[in-house]
C-alpha cells in the first residue's frame, strides 16, 4: 500500500503543475481525472496500481458512477447518414451523390451555429433544417419532417455493444450509478424508449435539456448532480476526444476513450471492478 500511495502522491504532484489540452479555467475539479490523465504516460503497472488503490478506497470498485455518451458509444446509425439522406430525398428531387452529401454535411456541421448559444435547443429543428438543406440542397419541409422523424425510430439506430444490457444490469447490481451524457435534442428520450434501453439508466443529461453542450463541463456536473455523486467518483466513456475526454476531465471526472482505452462495456465494467 505504501508503494501505491507514493505513486499516487507523485502523480498528483506532477498534475498540479502540468495542465492538459482542453482545460477550462475556473474549474478546479482535478483530483482523480487529473491523476489518470498523467498516468496515461505512465507504465501500465502504474495505472493498475492506481486503480487498485481506488478499489481499496471504494469497496472494490474504482468509480461510483458511469457516464456514457449516446451516439458513437451506446448507439450508432444503422445505415450511413448520406445514404439515408439520399434515399429518402430522391422523391423530393435530391440528386447529389452520397459522397457530395457527406462532404456538404461535414462542412455545414463544422461551421459555427450563430442562431443560439447551443446547437440543440428543444427539438433542434432549426439546426437540423439548416444541416439537411445545406447537405442536400433541398428545403422541402415534407422531406425534412420525414427525415427528422426517421431518426427517432429504432430502424435508424442499433446498439454498439449487443451485450450492453447484461453489463449495465451487473453494474447496477454492484451499486454503480448510470447516466447518459449526450449532445442531442429532445428526441433522445423517445429514441432510447424505442430501443428499449431507457430503463438501464438512472439519469439523462441531454444538452437540449440542460442548456450546455460537451465539452462544457457543466453537462457532466449536471449528470453527477442527478446521480448524487461527486465528479471525482465518476468515469465518462465516449468516442470523441475533445467533447468526451477533455470535457469530462475539466469537470473533474475520469474519462476513457471508446475504441481506444476501452472497446466494450464488459471491459468497462471489469476495469471498474465489476465481474459480468
Amino acid at each position: 500500500m505504501s508503494i501505491r500511495i507514493t505513486k499516487f502522491s507523485r502523480v498528483l504532484k506532477t498534475i498540479r503543475t502540468t495542465p492538459y489540452p482542453g482545460r477550462v479555467s475556473g474549474h478546479g475539479h482535478r483530483n482523480y481525472s487529473s491523476a489518470v490523465a498523467s498516468l496515461e504516460t505512465e507504465p501500465d503497472s502504474g495505472l493498475r496500481d492506481y486503480e487498485s488503490y481506488r478499489k481499496s478506497m471504494n469497496g472494490g470498485i474504482t468509480h461510483k458512477a458511469l457516464l456514457v455518451d449516446a451516439v458513437g458509444t451506446l448507439v450508432v446509425p444503422s445505415q450511413p447518414m448520406a445514404q439515408i439522406y439520399r434515399k429518402i430525398g430522391e422523391k423530393y428531387g435530391v440528386s447529389f451523390s452520397e459522397d457530395e452529401i457527406l462532404r456538404r454535411y461535414r462542412r455545414a456541421y463544422e461551421q459555427p451555429w450563430g442562431r443560439s448559444r447551443i446547437r440543440y435547443v428543444d427539438d433542434g429543428r432549426p439546426f437540423w433544417q439548416h444541416i439537411v438543406s445545406s447537405s442536400t440542397g433541398c428545403s422541402d419541409s415534407q422531406y425534412f419532417e420525414e427525415l427528422y422523424n426517421y431518426y427517432t425510430t429504432e430502424k435508424a439506430w442499433h446498439l454498439c455493444d449487443p451485450n450492453a444490457e447484461k453489463v449495465f444490469k451487473a453494474l447496477k447490481k454492484a451499486g454503480v450509478k448510470l447516466a447518459i451524457v449526450s449532445n442531442f435534442d429532445t428526441r433522445l428520450r423517445p429514441l432510447l424508449r424505442a430501443l428499449n434501453c431507457d430503463h438501464w439508466f438512472d439519469a439523462l443529461a441531454v444538452s437540449a435539456e440542460v442548456a450546455a453542450e460537451k465539452p462544457n463541463p457543466m453537462i457532466f456536473l449536471k449528470a453527477c448532480e442527478l446521480l448524487g455523486v461527486e465528479a471525482e467518483d465518476a468515469v465518462h466513456v465516449g468516442d470523441d476526444r475533445r467533447n468526451d475526454i477533455w470535457g469530462a476531465r475539466d469537470a473533474g471526472c475520469d474519462a476513457w476513450l471508446w475504441g481506444s482505452d476501452v472497446h466494450s462495456f464488459k471491459e468497462i465494467a471489469e476495469r471498474i471492478g465489476v465481474e459480468v
